[in-house]
């Protein structure tokens, strides 16, 4: 009986490289956790094509968005182990989503199998037109002065920007009520027309509105190459504000290692490519394209601060 589970086992082993080899014999489905149109949505179809011509074989994107993502993000997780589905994973659908929202049907760092981060991206605060307000200090001042009457979006309770918009608020005492979106692409039209007043995302789906002039730009949490005359919010007078959010490519837990590894190979050297490097620094993403390992540390490790944000700001889980 031994004999049979070793033998069993080491035919199991040795048809891995094989089916890496073989691999992908047919479309790759890479699910968004958000609806289209927002960054994440356009980040996800950037690489996508950017890989796809290496691999050999389409990635299809499907976008399943709600709950802050982590309904698309559950969707990758319960996903056959075989390659063929896989997710763009970001700082609000893996370390924060478990930290604010009650009951997330996954584990983040044992129920996938990170490929490589893409890049990382600042948060810049926005706000409509309309707001009488021309910079951070007089947006902060117009709050004060508006108790309960401003507010500001955010694409669900269980993402790192509601997270750091909590944290602004407490930092800068502005009192702002919350309104939730689905998505991003929800959100922009509400900012511009008025119906919230800011809204803290990031420049990847904020910066053609902002130069179009449709949404003043108050602060990035780190300089921003699309919208350089943006200050940080350090030099906008509100120091110790200053993370980024991450994009990357994960697969359920159970994957391959060799087709993981394939796959990081792809990704690392499209991100590492000049035209990789050029799509994604115009949508403001500075590339990364880390090992498996070390996307892994990451998805840890932020679990482990936010876990210890949410606990400083006295922000339970929903």
């Amino acid at each position: 009986m031994i004999a049979r589970l070793v033998l069993a086992a080491a035919l199991g082993l040795a048809a891995l490289p094989a089916a890496a080899d073989d691999y992908p014999a047919r479309p790759i489905r890479l699910i968004v956790p958000f609806p289209p149109g927002g960054g994440t949505d356009v980040v996800a179809r950037v690489v996508a094509n950017g890989i796809a011509p290496a691999l050999g074989q389409p990635v299809v994107v499907e976008n399943r968005g709600g709950a802050g993502g982590t309904v698309g993000a559950d969707a990758v997780a319960k996903a056959a182990p075989d390659g063929y589905t896989i997710g763009i994973a970001t700082s609000s659908t893996h370390p924060a989503a478990v930290v604010l929202q009650k009951n997330v049907p996954y584990d983040p760092v044992t129920g996938f199998a990170p490929i490589s981060m893409i890049g990382t991206t600042p948060y810049i605060l926005v706000a409509g037109r309309g707001v009488p307000a021309a910079d951070l200090k007089s947006f902060i001042a117009y709050t004060k002065a508006n108790a309960g009457k401003v507010n500001y979006a955010s694409v669900g309770v269980t993402t790192l920007g509601y997270l750091l918009s909590e944290q602004l608020k407490i930092l800068t005492g502005m009192d702002l009520t919350h309104v939730p979106y689905r998505g991003a692409s929800q959100a922009y039209p509400d900012v511009i027309s008025g119906v919230v007043s800011a809204f803290l995302d990031n420049p990847t789906g904020s910066a053609g509105l902002v130069r179009d002039g449709q949404l003043r730009a108050y602060a990035v949490t780190a300089r921003s190459k699309v919208l350089p005359d943006v200050p940080t919010f350090a030099e906008a007078g509100v120091a110790g504000f200053d993370t980024v959010f991450w994009y990357g490519f994960v697969a359920p837990a159970g994957t391959p290692l060799p087709i993981v590894e394939r796959l990081a190979r792809e990704v690392r050297a499209f991100v590492a490519s000049d035209k990789g490097r050029a799509d994604l620094e115009a949508k403001d993403v500075t590339p990364v394209g880390d090992a498996p390992e070390a996307f892994a540390a990451t998805i840890a490790g932020d679990l482990a601060r936010w876990k210890a944000l949410a606990e400083r700001l006295g922000i339970k889980a929903e």
